[in-house]
């Protein structure tokens, strides 16, 4: 997507909320991977599906700074939650101060910690809709163990799956590309369930669990 046409989106979508603006603005500014917040385009993407689903339980895989699970969150009814996992201890901190900032940052449950053992602790099929969107060499495992803990009719959107197009290379692939592309032929094959994908961005998978 050129540089243009996201200004162009931007302008005929619904605006972003003050709360995630600066968050988004934060994260570009104060870390070397800011690429990976969300945004304000996908963000809405985010709300609007999850105003559609209408879940009662959320578990998204990668928090990062907390933009997704506040996008999510916004969409939420009161007593709806989402269950947010982010492995990385250092952002701790800013994830708490950022859901502490929002009006519907008590909506989220932060566990830090690897994805799987967090999963682990859940039982299984009491989740409507999941966000696998942390590290890319483990989308397999994440998607065998979230698809237990999904219930039927459940929802499951995985994030980055086109990756920048390095998809569709032949030759050697690096460890994360090569952990997508697993990903992607694992879900292409596995029956009951229905796929489809959006090439927004990095490419979003949306799984449907029958």
């Amino acid at each position: 997507m050129t540089p243009e046409l996201e200004e162009y989106i931007e302008q005929h979508i619904s605006s972003e909320p003050e709360c995630l603006r600066r968050i988004d603005r934060d994260t570009n500014l104060y870390h070397i991977n800011g690429r990976m917040c969300s945004g304000h385009i996908q963000g809405r993407l985010l709300k609007m599906l999850t105003s559609m689903i209408n879940p009662k339980r959320v578990v998204e895989l990668g928090t990062f700074t907390g933009y997704s699970a506040l996008s999510i969150a916004e969409a939420l009814e009161e007593e709806a939650s989402i269950h947010t996992i982010e492995a990385d201890d250092e952002l701790e901190d800013e994830i708490k101060k950022n859901l502490a900032a929002s009006p519907h940052g008590h909506k989220v449950k932060l566990h830090i910690g690897d994805a799987l053992e967090v999963l682990n602790t859940f039982e299984e099929e009491i989740f409507d809709l999941a966000l696998i969107d942390a590290d890319k060499r483990q989308y397999p495992a994440y998607f065998k163990k979230i698809l237990k803990i999904v219930k039927p009719g459940g929802y499951i959107l995985a994030d980055n799956t086109l990756w920048d197009g390095h998809v569709t290379e032949t030759g050697k692939h690096s460890p994360q590309t090569q952990g997508i592309i697993e990903f992607n032929d694992l879900v292409a094959k596995t029956p009951g369930i229905e796929v489809a994908m959006i090439p927004i961005r990095d490419g979003i998978t949306l799984i449907k669990k029958l």
